[in-house]
């Protein structure tokens, strides 16, 4: 049987991650309170960020700008695309 999580994303509900995708604080934080659905949303999100500000993710001040958003995507009312971000 799966794991549920009141999701702070959906606002219900849903399946939770099997494990915690991040260390840390913030990684439990997000097992205990992010759905599957909502994490795959994240990594979405990500992706775009990565590609729009060309981040390079084995960089510290990379990885600690995406720990950033990633803390206000889940916990502090979202992360914001750049300006010049053009949805497809």
């Amino acid at each position: 049987m799966s794991r549920t999580v009141n999701c702070v994303i959906m606002n219900k509900e849903a399946e939770g991650l099997d494990f915690a995708p991040y260390p840390g604080e913030l990684g439990q934080r997000i097992y205990d309170s992010v759905s599957k659905e909502a994490w795959q949303r994240w990594l979405g999100h990500q992706t775009m960020l990565i590609n729009e500000y060309r981040l390079t993710p084995i960089e510290p001040e990379a990885r600690k700008f995406l720990e950033t958003e990633m803390d206000k995507f889940f916990f502090g009312g979202g992360s914001a695309a750049p300006k010049e971000f053009v949805p497809k």
